[in-house]
């Protein structure tokens, strides 16, 4: 069966090529390649060539009140960037960015569609969008060789916001390595004004290598099959969205949210921690819920969330299948900035003592069986330390070390990390529990013990004593076994 949709497909990209698409308009009658048709949606005026962005930025809303010949130029690339931190994967694009280039369409426009495969791909490639009415949703007309460039033209008959993904042999493949993005297809009056929109798509990605492990990771066909991804990312690469790169906006303004699940495999539970979506376009489409808390987001599908900030802060972006957020990269952040609302949010009000019978230190095992490598040098310690940073720390205590106000210490310029080696060391080692002062401030919270080697923590410990304003020197791996034994 499989055969032989492939070689239907095969068969349909040798068809002869169909004339360029010409479009005149007038009183409601549209002629295309010179063949009067009616329009539903009134007459096509006119013509404009698309504008293209970037995850997250989204083009700017549509205020036309007609439909239009809209040109659009997509160019496919492969290239090898970072996955992860240390990490690189081999990415096969539509226009160089995973997800691709977002598409604004507005309902009735014909599309003049043009693929470009870039002369130093090693693939053919083309798309299936899934706004298109037609056979493979364009697959079969945009089959593209390195070097080349398809053509094809198509209405946009259905408001919505639709995925657009590869849809070559193997597919899955494909889409696995980053060929997905999103098109949006404008309702006739447009969509209601908002102060920011922003482009968040999923994605799953799968290596030879385990998470983190070092070095250009291939892509591994077994884990696909088996749909056990190494990485679960938003916007193809851990902290896509975070630090620097968080979407931000400001107390009283409305955000639009188009979320997007690449796939190929799993389900998103997307939710914005500390935020409720007072609108939700359910899978994108003309349904809209109100009030919710997480949406699924099925693999080729959307959904498209609205809410309004009311309080400053940092809200954490999450797949609610928690683990993938925490241990497999997808987080992201909307920074907001303003005035607080104590009535909205007080903030913590009080702080008591509470010690119910075998309250511990939690323990997180260590993973067995770590070789112990040779002695490492600055630069390597600095380097593998901010990759295990960014695994292990950062969803608490930030990527510029500040932590979290009331919650997490800060490590950036931290008299309490600073004071004591050894003391840190054994942070790392044993947990930490109760009352501790940093910077003249009191926290009395649990960390537990750290799933990292010895020689992962020497490498953290010492990108975090000298990052940030921090100057602390090399913490060596005899330094931590020390410490480890005096336990």
């Amino acid at each position: 069966m499989l055969l032989s949709i492939l070689t239907s497909l095969a068969f349909a990209c040798q068809a002869p090529v169909a004339p360029t698409l010409v479009v005149e308009g007038g009183d409601g009658v549209t002629s295309i390649n010179g063949v009067t048709v009616s329009s539903e949606f009134g007459p096509i005026i006119g013509e404009e060539k698309a504008v293209l962005t970037s995850p997250p930025n989204v083009p700017a809303p549509i205020n036309r009140n007609h439909p239009t010949k809209l040109i659009v130029d997509l160019e496919v690339l492969e290239f090898v960037a970072p996955i992860a931190d240390g990490v690189d994967y081999t990415f096969w694009t539509f226009g160089g960015t995973v997800p691709g280039s977002f598409i604004r369409t507005r309902v009735g426009d014909v599309v003049e569609f043009n693929l470009h495969n870039n002369p130093s791909s090693k693939m053919p490639h083309n798309i299936d969008l899934h706004a298109v009415t037609g056979p493979g949703g364009g697959a079969a007309a945009s089959f593209t060789a390195p070097g080349h460039t398809s053509q094809f033209s198509f209405q946009v008959t259905n408001p919505g916001l639709y995925v657009y993904h590869c849809a070559t042999a193997p597919v899955g493949m494909h889409i696995a390595n980053g060929m997905y993005g999103l098109i949006l297809v404008e309702p006739a009056k447009g969509m209601s004004p908002v102060d920011k929109e922003y482009y968040i798509m999923q994605g799953d990605f799968y290596t030879e290598g385990a998470y983190g492990e070092a070095g250009l990771q291939p892509f591994s066909m077994q884990k696909a099959l088996q749909e056990i991804p190494d990485y679960v990312l938003f916007n193809g690469s851990v902290g896509a969205m975070v630090g620097d790169k968080a979407i931000t906006a400001k107390v009283g303004e409305s955000v639009r949210l188009y979320v997007g699940n690449g796939g190929p495999n799993l389900v998103s539970s997307f939710h914005v921690i500390g935020e409720i979506f007072d609108n939700l376009y359910v899978e994108g489409g003309s349904l809209v819920n109100h009030n919710v808390q997480t949406t699924l987001v099925p693999a080729g599908g959307s959904a498209i969330a609205e809410f309004e900030v009311e309080v400053p802060g940092t809200f954490i972006i999450v797949d609610h299948s928690i683990f993938r957020t925490f241990n497999k990269g997808a987080l992201g952040m909307l920074k907001v900035t303003g005035p607080d609302d104590l009535l909205v949010y007080s903030g913590k009000q009080d702080d008591r003592i509470y010690q119910p019978e075998g309250g511990a230190v939690q323990e997180i095992p260590a993973a067995e069986g770590a070789k112990t490598p040779s002695s490492r040098t600055m630069e390597e310690r600095m380097t593998l330390g901010e990759r295990s940073y960014k695994v292990n720390c950062l969803a608490c205590h930030q990527a510029n070390g500040e932590g979290i106000k009331g919650a997490f210490p800060p490590l950036a310029k931290s008299d309490y990390l600073m004071e004591d080696t050894k003391r840190a060391i054994d942070v790392m080692h044993k947990g930490l529990s109760g009352k501790i002062t940093v910077n003249g401030v009191e926290y009395n919270g649990v960390m537990p013990k750290v799933n990292m080697s010895d020689d992962e923590i020497a490498s953290v410990l010492t990108y975090i004593r000298n990052s940030w304003g921090n100057e602390g020197g090399k913490v060596t791996l005899n330094e931590v076994l020390e410490a480890k034994s005096a336990h």
